[in-house]
C-alpha cells in the first residue's frame, strides 16, 4: 500500500508518532524493571539530546542560535549545584 501524502503531512504524522512515543517513555520510567536506574536515566538522557538536536531540523549538522545558546547554558553559563 503507498499513501500520497505531502511533506507536511507526513511531518504531521511523525511528530504525532514522536509525541506518542514520548508518552510511552515517560509513562515506562515510572515502573521499576530490572535494568538498574543508571542505564535508564543514560538512555532517556540520550534520548532527550537527539530530541532537541532534531526537533526543529537538524542542529548538529546546521549550528544555529538554538545550539549556540545550548552551550553557553550549559558549559559556559551554568547553573550552580
Amino acid at each position: 500500500m503507498v499513501l500520497q501524502l505531502t511533506r507536511e503531512e507526513a511531518c504531521d504524522e511523525l511528530n504525532k508518532e514522536i509525541v506518542k512515543a514520548w508518552k510511552d517513555i515517560n509513562k515506562e520510567s515510572l515502573i521499576p524493571t530490572q535494568v538498574p536506574m543508571l542505564v535508564a536515566r543514560i538512555v532517556l538522557n540520550f534520548t532527550r539530546v537527539i530530541d532537541v538536536l532534531y526537533k526543529d531540523g537538524d542542529e548538529y549538522t546546521h549550528v544555529g542560535k538554538l545550539m549556540k545558546d545550548l552551550i553557553v547554558w550549559m558549559l559556559i553559563d551554568p547553573v550552580p549545584m
